[in-house]
């Protein structure tokens, strides 16, 4: 377990950067946090790290944005995917196996579709720019 403390939102972006280094291509990321914890702002972090030369921002509409890095990094926003049929409209399963690093904003609506190697990562607000970050699972 790894475990992380962010006073701002650059530094929630420099610890998803300094993870990307520890990842690998077929990674899934599962993130935990309530709303505004850091979960976009991390993957931005995440994106810079694995080289991706774009600006991220929340996938809420789109379902899933991705970002050509080196591997591929493939952001997921779960929160409106209520049924197993609504994940398959995503495309979900289709990327699990395909090399790149999912990271998946409220992976609690499909945890019964995360592989058994899923990383978890969990923001918990302690104030208004503070962060504490948890990594754990998979690797870690």
């Amino acid at each position: 377990m790894l475990s992380f403390i962010s006073h701002s939102p650059l530094e929630t972006e420099a610890i998803g950067a300094e993870l990307s280094q520890k990842l690998r291509g077929g990674d899934v990321l599962a993130f935990r946090g309530g709303l505004g914890a850091g979960k976009t702002t991390f993957t931005r972090g995440l994106a810079q790290g694995l080289g991706a030369g774009t600006e991220v921002s929340s996938p809420t509409f789109a379902l899933v944005h991705e970002y050509d890095s080196a591997p591929p990094l493939y952001h997921f926003d779960m929160y409106r995917i209520d049924t197993l049929d609504d994940l398959y409209s995503t495309g979900f399963f289709d990327y699990l196996g395909n090399g790149g690093i999912l990271a998946i904003e409220w992976s609690e609506n499909i945890d019964g579709a995360l592989p058994e190697d899923t990383i978890f990562i969990t923001i918990s607000q302690t104030g208004p720019d503070s962060r504490t970050i948890t990594v754990e699972g998979g690797r870690f």
